[in-house]
């Protein structure tokens, strides 16, 4: 059989500097190979480079789709074979579909251009095409906006327009990590169903390795730039040959102490809630709506007890409240019921003008650390801002000292004595792992009793992920801290939790140790989520 595309030598550099270097593999029709790496590895740099869609990129080699070389083609060229012969589907639809056209008139639009149907035949070709991908109620989805349809369903319209020109080639660009995990199988059984009806070939982008290991059927390894090993996803995974291989396979987190000790009954927890009720106000259809607001009820009846020194999972799929729960947690929503932090009340605090007094005793770390550190800021700025607001006291050279001690502490210097060049940085000059150091490093440096950690690795590689997850178990162990741990992802609540909660439309379903939850898990949901991850 000859092959769909051979990729001979390609060379990626940007301004003379060579990001990817001589990268070879073929790909035969209807396969599913699988790109794997870490950010920053050139496997994104390397797919969209066969279609030269990266700027000011200089690509040198060959990829050649059913003999013909897409490298020497000219633009015109391409632009037929874009969309047509080999079409994409990106890591967030949000930014990648138009606000301002419908779900359907997007499609339509591919549809129009690539097959040449008139308007209506696209319009119903759309509809089609939308509920081939399982999405509810295609008709009416085909009309909405996309901030007007779910994560999951946004990437069912992506996949839909992907479609619509019948390719031979579709190149995923990490097509599942904004997704749930439960959402994420559905996307994967989704794109190997459509994969066996339309026969074409996948090329999927990815660092995730369950992934891997759940679609593709050959899988590419790439470390910085290099392609270093390749071959059947089952050879692959059983006997690894290149060390970085081993590396990205031996990278789950894990639990580094088995801690199985029972907390102290008697200790004041440092949260607690009772019959927590958060909710929001909507606005109500028609004449209602002027004079009165509906409310959507986000936490319903939350009990939590969080003990001194453990770590509470709080797991659940987008829009199941468990954010809305950090929130609360942290005193930024309002809410009904009670809710103690360190054993004083929200309500009570605020009343008695003690709000800020209590923010020192619980701190948070957000999901993307580049977004959460202001880029105009200099990491003494950010490290230290927090002391400006709860010991003002401190001079501008004992303040510095906090701020290399805490650094020191995370791992980000080695010498505390030569911390000078380090505070003077802003957070652009720092990788991933190193800017999520500095966020945990600014919420430590004002003595909390309890982080609440929002998805504090979900933006990492799997490597990193790994070093930031023993820095948390480290930091626990030394300082007694408590954490608040809002997640989706099974393997980190294994690795750090002592007890989890599971919450499904705002409604805590099930409770208990980790042990219990992930490995006899009683209410369908759970075992829903569990069984997603295996």
């Amino acid at each position: 059989m000859n092959p769909l595309l051979e990729v001979q030598g390609l060379s990626v550099a940007f301004n003379g500097v060579r990001v990817v270097h001589g990268v070879d593999f073929v790909m035969a029709p209807g396969e599913k190979l699988a790109l794997v790496g870490e950010s920053g590895s050139g496997k994104t740099v390397s797919a969209l480079s066969l279609l030269r869609l990266v700027h000011n990129a200089e690509v040198t080699g060959s990829a050649r789709l059913q003999g013909r070389d897409l490298l020497q083609m000219s633009e015109r060229q391409l632009r037929g074979v874009r969309g047509d012969d080999v079409a994409i589907i990106f890591q967030e639809p949000m930014t990648a579909l138009n606000p301002l056209y419908t779900v359907g008139d997007q499609i339509a639009e591919v549809l129009q251009l690539k097959k040449g149907l008139t308007p209506n035949q696209a319009e119903a070709a759309s509809v089609e095409l939308l509920a081939s991908t399982g999405i509810p109620e295609p008709a009416r989805r085909a009309r909405a906006y996309p901030h007007q349809l779910s994560g999951g369903q946004r990437q069912r319209a992506m996949i839909a327009m992907a479609l619509a020109s019948s390719p031979k080639l579709l190149l995923a660009d990490e097509p599942t990590t904004a997704l749930d995990v439960s959402l994420r199988g559905q996307i994967l059984d989704l794109l190997s169903e459509l994969q066996r009806q339309h026969g074409m070939a996948v090329l999927l982008i990815t660092h995730d390795l369950n992934l891997v290991r759940r679609f593709a059927d050959r899988v590419a390894v790439m470390e910085r730039g290099h392609l270093v090993e390749q071959g059947a996803v089952s050879d692959v995974f059983a006997a690894p040959q290149h060390p970085y291989t081993r590396m990205l396979l031996t990278s789950k987190p894990e639990r580094q102490v088995l801690d199985t000790g029972v907390a102290d009954e008697a200790a004041t927890p440092v949260l607690q809630a009772r019959q927590l009720r958060v909710s929001y106000p909507v606005p109500l259809p028609g004449l209602r709506g002027w004079f009165k607001k509906g409310e959507f009820v986000a936490v319903q009846g939350a009990d939590l007890d969080l003990a001194p020194g453990r770590t509470l999972g709080v797991i659940g799929e987008s829009g199941s409240g468990k954010s809305t729960l950090a929130l609360a947690a942290l005193g930024l929503l309002p809410h009904q019921g009670t809710l103690q932090v360190t054993g004083s009340d929200w309500v009570e605090a605020r009343r008695a003008g003690q709000e800020r007094s209590l923010r020192q005793h619980i701190q948070v770390v957000f999901q993307d650390p580049y977004s959460s550190l202001s880029p105009r800021m200099t990491i003494e700025q950010i490290v230290g801002e927090g002391l400006l607001v709860h010991e003002p006291q401190l001079t501008a050279a004992q303040r510095r000292d906090r701020v290399v001690a805490a650094l020191a502490d995370v791992g980000l210097l080695d010498d505390p004595g030569r911390g000078g060049d380090w505070l003077q940085r802003y957070p652009h000059e720092f990788s991933g792992g190193q800017r999520q150091r500095l966020a945990i490093a600014r919420a430590l440096i004002v003595g909390p009793q309890l982080l609440v950690l929002d998805e504090p690795t979900s933006a990492l590689d799997v490597t990193v992920q790994k070093q930031v997850l023993a820095l948390l178990q480290r930091l626990q162990r030394e300082r007694g801290l408590s954490y608040l741990l809002i997640t989706h992802d099974v393997d980190v609540i294994a690795a750090m939790a002592h007890e989890v909660v599971v919450m499904k439309d705002g409604v805590l379903v099930e409770r208990g140790s980790v042990g219990q939850v992930l490995q006899a898990p009683e209410h369908p949901y759970t075992r829903s989520l569990v069984q997603a991850w295996a």
